[in-house]
């Protein structure tokens, strides 16, 4: 993403200002300030209105659309989650559009994305997780697997790695942080990087200890098969 830059700050302007003007700020600017704070309190209250009477309304309407298309999907009919499962009620993909700006929307977004993915569909999928804002403490780690799981399918490797790295430092979930450790892992083994896959499959070792975890009690074979020392 680009950073703007400012060109230009007005600051030395305004010190020269004040220096020669013997009049207060408030007095030589109030009138530029009670326009500020006015355009200031019209956004908040403007926001706050939207939020209330447009964002809200639309949210509870969209919970009571969706769990239809969250059917399909649990169903594993990812088709007809994403174009509509039929009774009237719209897919996930209908969904997202509709209800853009709102929670229930930016999660159909998501719910898009995996059913493309579950169909092999992967440039949609991965059109539709970019879309989705993932929050809090799991669901970014979640976001960035399932891409790199898309991007794995298309044989983009280079990204993939990079977003299973990221998957797995983007939460504090062990469980989740060491499933995406053993992805990164296992795809520098497939494109025969195979000190890379060590150095994962150590870190796996190492940072995540589990004896409930069966990749973890099997990580001495994934390490001696990418050919480092037990």
């Amino acid at each position: 993403m680009a950073k703007r830059k400012v060109a230009q700050t007005a600051e030395t302007i305004e010190v020269q200002e004040v220096q020669q003007v013997s009049a207060p700020f408030w007095e030589k600017y109030q009138k530029e300030l009670l326009y500020a704070l006015g355009a200031v309190a019209a956004v908040a209250v403007g926001w706050w209105l939207y939020k209330s009477m447009i964002v809200a309304p639309k949210q509870q309407e969209a919970v009571a659309s969706m769990w239809q298309a969250q059917n399909m999907f649990e169903r594993d009919s990812f088709r007809l989650a994403l174009d509509g499962p039929g009774g009237g009620f719209d897919g996930f993909v209908a969904l997202a559009d509709k209800y853009s700006g709102t929670p229930a929307g930016n999660t159909a977004n998501y719910y898009a994305g995996v059913s493309y993915l579950q169909l092999g569909e992967f440039d949609n999928a991965i059109q539709y997780l970019e879309k989705y804002d993932a929050e809090g403490t799991l669901l970014p780690a979640v976001k960035y697997g399932a891409l790199a799981d898309a991007y794995s399918e298309k044989k983009d490797y280079a990204k993939a790695l990079d977003l299973y790295e990221k998957a797995s430092e983007a939460t504090d979930n062990e469980v989740l942080s060491s499933l995406y450790l053993k992805r990164l892992g296992m795809l520098y083994e497939y494109q025969g990087n195979k000190e890379e896959a060590v150095k994962v499959y150590e870190r796996l070792r190492r940072d995540y200890p589990n004896q409930q975890s069966q990749d973890w009690r099997e990580i001495e074979k994934y390490i001696y098969r990418a050919g480092g020392v037990k």
